[in-house]
């Protein structure tokens, strides 16, 4: 019997409105399962898609997110829902299975369905998969980028789009809830302390990244300056034949994609992996050319190639890439001073890699810690710092370990917490700065004690920026 088949007549329970519970809860609908959809709030946004369900026939029940609706057979989950939350803890008891969106789409796949070829890891995701389908797409074949980014997995697991193969993204929420699935190849970007919260332990969390390694068929790529990744590599159970591919920001050895005298090379699909090594793009073919980008060219070309796709394709995709916004982009240079936006730093590791990309900078961060600590990221940061300015309601954490590791490192502390502090900090950052200098927006933190979200907190950065390229015999 099909999953498909299965679903019908089942009574199913849809944890969480949203991104990806919506398209959940309309497929099982069309499957012909009995659908109630259980959220626990209640605002505008989520009365006006309970009214969308509603009309179909799908029961929704706002503010009641923990009670058990009778007869269900199966939970079908966000990714954001915790584990332990009373939904699931009475699944548990009754013996009811729990799939994530991400396992509802892998079994609903049909007997030729596109391949998977995902990404995980704490930082790089996004860009990694999308530079991963953009080499895809210079390879002729038809793609996306889905998953945890772009189009729903479920759409492009039962849309009327034909794919080749599929670019998928996914976080430790969804290969938590996701125990099926087999990529036909997979990476492990890297691993640090991010959203334990959720996971209760770093060990949970590794495990959960580790998953996506689990069934792969050709290629387990991972990060060879991150033992982690290899270990999960080594602990995985995949199909026979599968390889250990790594790369490296070094001149690779056997089985490694990495870099040689400004090159992406390849020595692990290449007939003489001793001999030889196939070029696949320049350095400077990769933007922004910061070092953890390259790592996440490396790790997105080792994908394509363990599909098949051929060299000139891999830097063709690479050039044609742009990456998304607040993702350690330029925004301006202003008195010989530049202004970069990475917003979507939002912890300490992807802070870490921006901060290694830049030889004197001005940093800006603060925001939410999430648990986070801060001494190895000062400790290593130190040397680069021509001075800090701190934001946001976990700043003290930062400011003390500065005071630790880097206590010759002039900090400017903002008390004011209202959106406008933004502009405040960059006034600031432009004192400290001296011609050659970046100013770094890489908080380091989330964003949500100040900003929407990380977008919003780089747009007003970059807002507060293009004021001071205004010439000064002109008002600002």
């Amino acid at each position: 019997m099909t999953a498909a088949q299965r679903l019908k007549g089942t009574a199913v329970t849809v944890a969480g409105l949203g991104v990806s519970g919506v398209p959940a809860a309309k497929a099982l609908h069309a499957l012909g399962a009995h659908v109630t959809v259980v959220n626990g709030t209640a605002g505008e946004k989520q009365q006006a898609e309970a009214a969308q369900l509603e009309a179909l026939g799908i029961a929704v029940r706002l503010g009641d997110g923990d009670s058990w609706p009778d007869g269900t057979e199966l939970v079908v989950t966000s990714p954001g829902w915790r584990p332990d939350s009373p939904l699931f803890t009475a699944a548990a008891e009754r013996g009811v299975e729990i799939w994530g969106d991400v396992e509802l789409a892998w079994r609903l796949r049909g007997p030729a369905a596109a391949p998977w070829l995902a990404v995980t890891g704490t930082n790089g995701k996004t860009t990694t998969t999308r530079m991963l389908a953009a080499i895809l797409t210079a390879a002729g074949l038809r793609t996306a980028a889905v998953g945890n980014i772009g189009v729903s997995l479920l759409d492009a697991v039962l849309g009327e789009q034909e794919y080749d193969v599929l670019a998928v993204e996914l976080s430790s929420y969804q290969l938590h809830w996701a125990p099926s699935i087999r990529p036909h190849s997979a990476a492990v970007l890297n691993l640090a302390p991010d959203h334990l919260d959720w996971h209760g332990s770093m060990a949970a969390y590794a495990a959960d990244k580790g998953r996506i390694y689990h069934g792969n068929q050709v290629a387990c790529v991972y990060n060879t300056a991150d033992p982690e990744t290899e270990r999960l590599v080594r602990e995985a159970d995949v199909e026979e034949g599968c390889r250990a591919i790594g790369f490296t920001l070094e001149a690779p050895r056997v089985s490694e994609l990495g870099v040689v005298d400004g090159l992406l090379v390849d020595r692990a699909f290449v007939p003489d992996r001793q001999g030889t090594a196939q070029e696949l793009a320049g350095t400077g073919d990769v933007q922004p050319p910061a070092p953890h980008n390259i790592a996440n060219a490396l790790a997105a070309a080792a994908l394509a190639r363990a599909y098949g796709v051929e060299p000139a394709a891999v830097r063709e995709g690479l050039r044609a890439f742009r990456p998304d916004a607040h993702r350690i982009a330029e925004v301006a240079v202003v008195d010989g001073v530049t202004y970069v936006d990475d917003s979507k730093a939002t912890n300490t590791h992807a802070a870490q890699a921006s901060l290694a990309a830049y030889d004197s900078v001005v940093w800006l961060a603060g925001g939410l810690a999430k648990g986070a600590e801060f001494d190895e990221l000062a400790a290593r940061a130190a040397d680069r710092l021509r001075g800090v300015v701190l934001f946001g309601a976990d700043r003290a954490l930062i400011r003390e370990a500065l005071a630790r590791h880097a206590p010759q490192v002039p900090v400017v502390e903002l008390e004011r917490t209202d959106t406008g502090a933004m502009s405040a900090a960059v006034t600031a950052a432009r004192e400290l700065a001296r011609p050659g200098d970046t100013v770094l927006l890489a908080p380091a933190c989330a964003s949500m004690d100040m900003f929407t979200n990380y977008n919003q907190r780089g747009d007003l950065f970059a807002a507060a920026v293009q004021t001071l390229s205004v010439p000064t015999d002109q008002p600002r």
